[in-house]
């Protein structure tokens, strides 16, 4: 029996047929080649690159822990980190008539800082010295600077001894240093020869200064100024209670050789006086007396026969200063432990300086660390001797900052 088609049916049918053959022809889509290079991609301006925008992924590296410490063993104990502070006291120690003590040894004496009782850990026996000879240039010590010329290689035969050092600095109002730290006697003597006069002025604070900035570093060595000047200071900037701080902090010790102020003011050059801006014959005088510079000047007291007491009136008043107020040479000994020395003649300046290197070779070199560091501020040293009628010459103290343990 026969089947019947609609004429709907036959039409579905047909378009079936045709979609299925265009799908058949179709041609399919092929992956492209690893191989094959890809084409470079195309970056207009203002467009970000994909790649750099979002750049691929990346394993994150997790942090390690940090390797254990090392226990120290239980026998040693916990590490304790502390700062030492140690004090130098030169102690020189004398009988009644003067002559020196030798022989003692550190429990002999006695010392105290605060009033509290310190342990004396070593009497150094020798210490290499380390010397700064600063020397006054100025033009009223003429008459006195070729004494201090020769006397080079006693400075070092006497005062530096072996092991030491020395550095040659001179000052008027600049400040110069001759000789850097040597230990050549030749060298000390050619620096102090060469020295020549300067101006009118002296900054012997400002010298002593210098001279702690450049002792300051040196470790395990006798740090001594020798100053050789006159006592009055003229031009410094430095104050002298900055400077004696300075010198107690560093353990410092100054000895001085005072040129005479009366020696310089006899033997210095007269000043040239200044030139009168005006003619003789355009001041007043007298009728009857000639307009000669010599009449001008008896009248109006200009230099000539008349008498200047400017300078007469300039010494009283320093004098009756220093009744007061003591001159920068003395607070640097007194407060370092030194000794001041004055000379006129050659003979006493040789004799001065062998009596200095008696005495720093005499003393005896107290060092301890202080119990009482928290106690900031200034620290007064006694010392003391187990023996009657033995007279102690030491520093009576210095500065420190409170340091914690």
């Amino acid at each position: 029996m026969g089947y019947k088609l609609k004429p709907g049916s036959v039409i579905a049918l047909t378009a079936c047929a045709l979609l299925l053959a265009a799908a058949a022809a179709a041609p399919q889509p092929q992956e492209p080649a690893l191989d094959q290079p890809q084409p470079p991609k195309k970056i207009l301006p203002g467009m970000l690159d994909p790649d750099k925008a979002n750049p691929p992924a990346t394993t994150p590296v997790l942090p390690t822990a940090p390797a254990p410490l090392e226990k120290p063993p239980a026998d040693e104990g916990p590490l304790i980190r502390s700062t030492l502070h140690v004090v130098l006291v030169p102690t020189a120690v004398t009988d009644k008539k003067g002559h020196t003590i030798n022989g003692l040894r550190a429990n002999d004496f006695e010392l105290f800082d605060n009033d509290k009782p310190q342990k004396i850990d070593r009497d150094i026996v020798f210490l290499p010295m380390s010397m700064v000879i600063c020397i006054q240039r100025s033009a009223n010590v003429e008459a006195v600077l070729p004494k201090i010329r020769r006397i080079g290689t006693a400075m070092h035969d006497l005062l530096i001894g072996e092991g030491g050092e020395a550095a040659v600095v001179s000052f008027d109002h600049r400040i110069e240093t001759v000789q850097d730290f040597t230990s050549d006697a030749d060298k000390i003597n050619k620096a102090v020869e060469k020295i020549k006069l300067g101006g009118q002025n002296s900054r012997m604070i400002d010298a002593v200064q210098e001279a702690v900035h450049m002792l300051r570093y040196k470790k395990d060595r006798r740090k001594v100024i020798l100053l050789i000047s006159e006592t009055l200071d003229r031009s410094s900037e430095a104050h002298v209670r900055e400077v004696a701080m300075d010198l107690e902090l560093n353990n410092i010790d100054v000895y001085t050789l005072n040129i005479s102020r009366i020696v310089t003011s006899l033997s210095a050059s007269p000043e040239l006086p200044r030139p009168d801006p005006f003619p003789p014959g355009a001041r007043p005088h007298p009728a009857g007396t000639s307009m000669d510079p010599t009449t001008i000047a008896q009248l109006d007291g200009a230099p000539g026969d008349s008498a200047d007491f400017v300078p007469v009136l300039e010494d009283m008043y320093r004098g009756v200063k220093a009744i007061f107020i003591r001159n920068p040479a003395r607070v640097f000994t007194k407060l370092t432990g030194g000794q001041e020395f004055n000379f006129v003649t050659q003979a006493d300046l040789e004799t001065a300086i062998g009596e200095i290197g008696r005495v720093i070779r005499s003393q005896y070199i107290l060092s301890y660390s202080p119990n009482n560091k928290l106690e900031g501020g200034y620290h007064r040293i006694r010392v003391d001797v187990a023996h009657e009628g033995y007279k102690v010459r030491t520093r009576p103290g210095y500065w420190m900052a409170g340091v914690p343990d």
